[in-house]
């Protein structure tokens, strides 16, 4: 029997792909930002309505973006993230603060942020998560109070607005992944979104190893350019992102008409005033409700063929590489110990749905 893997990369038509690529033979140039890179820099800006470069990942994409704000001493974050986020931190030589989540939407605690701010604190890392937008606005009022820079990890938040203001327009300056995995993907591959047109020069410097120009480097810098192969499938793969939403939201509202009453359960929501994306369905469960605890769960739906995530577990904080560093972060923590992401990607079936579903009700406690 086939697996349900959690997720599936999304790819276009081979052909597509074959043509989009053919030019390459004919003129030679593989990389360094060629007539792909600079096609799809355009064709997202003209998407999601803000200034946009290309980097060859989503991590290189964040330590830029933090790098090019010019941090010292401490930023504000949170644990309840992929490690590339604290990593991109503390690479920049800055001391990662961990700030709670909230249990909501499991983005950072905007009522906890201003007790960790301090004489050393630079600026704040929020990440959006699942989908879920952080609260930019109160986010923004503190930066304002405390003269702080703004940078958001957007890597879940492709395409994404909040009251119809895109994404990539809040704050000071955002990074997106484009990694296989994500709804838009260029196979590897990752931008910075920026408000700020001046901010360009900068951010090809900092992917092109510092240069300014063949003969002059200002900087000491990475190789984090995106080759033409990649911008390629990017082009490709864009052609049909409404497409892959809208079949991502059918899945997802699948979900929810499965497991919303099911006792133990707590399934994600899309937020109010925000346009979805629909990138994941994390649930939480609830041993003492549920029956199973989340572990348990797991185990439960490997024996039938099928891979949930526990994602993210653990806390960043939790690795043995940021265990030097306070954490004082309960909600992450729990949260962390009970979350699981069901598989989601555009092509899954919805009776496929239907069969991780009726796996996961067979096993719920009966609630008396």
């Amino acid at each position: 029997m086939m697996n349900i893997n959690v997720t599936r990369s999304s790819l276009p038509p081979f052909e597509e792909y074959i043509k989009k690529i053919k030019g390459l033979w004919e003129s030679g140039w593989l990389t360094n930002c060629g007539v792909l890179h600079q096609e799809l820099e355009e064709r997202l800006s003209s998407y999601l309505k803000t200034n946009v470069s290309l980097f060859t990942n989503g991590h290189l994409a964040l330590y830029n973006a933090i790098k090019a704000m010019n941090l010292t001493g401490e930023v504000i974050t949170t644990p309840f993230t992929f490690i590339s986020t604290t990593h991109a931190i503390v690479q920049n030589g800055l001391t990662p603060v961990f700030c709670d989540i909230n249990p909501i939407d499991y983005t950072i605690d905007t009522t906890k942020i201003e007790k960790l701010i301090t004489n050393k604190t630079s600026a704040i890392v929020a990440v959006h998560v699942y989908g879920n937008i952080c609260n930019v606005l109160k986010i923004k009022e503190i930066a304002k109070k405390y003269n702080l820079k703004v940078i958001y990890d957007a890597a879940h938040a492709f395409g994404e607005k909040y009251n119809k203001n895109p994404i990539g327009n809040f704050g000071d300056i955002s990074a997106i992944s484009f990694h296989a995995t994500k709804v838009f993907h260029t196979i590897e591959g990752g931008a910075i979104l920026y408000k700020d047109s001046q901010l360009k020069d900068k951010l090809c410097s900092l992917r092109n190893f510092g240069f300014i120009n063949s003969e002059k480097c200002e900087e000491i810098a990475m190789n984090a350019k995106m080759s033409e192969f990649h911008a390629a499938m990017g082009l490709c793969n864009l052609e049909y992102i409404d497409n892959q939403i809208e079949k991502r939201k059918r899945l997802v509202n699948r979900y929810q008409e499965n497991l919303d009453n099911v006792f133990g359960i707590k399934s994600w929501h899309k937020q109010e005033n925000v346009d979805s994306n629909y990138i994941y369905f994390p649930i939480v469960v609830n041993k003492e409700e549920f029956g199973l605890s989340r572990d348990e769960l797991i185990e439960l739906l490997k024996d039938n063929n099928i891979n949930a995530r526990k994602y993210f577990y653990p806390l960043t904080c939790d690795f043995e590489c940021y265990k030097k560093y306070s954490a004082d972060v309960p909600i992450a923590r729990n949260i962390s110990n009970n979350i699981l992401t069901l598989p989601l990607y555009a092509d899954l079936e919805i009776e496929q749905v239907d069969k991780i579903c009726n796996i996961i009700k067979s096993r719920r406690k009966k609630n008396d």
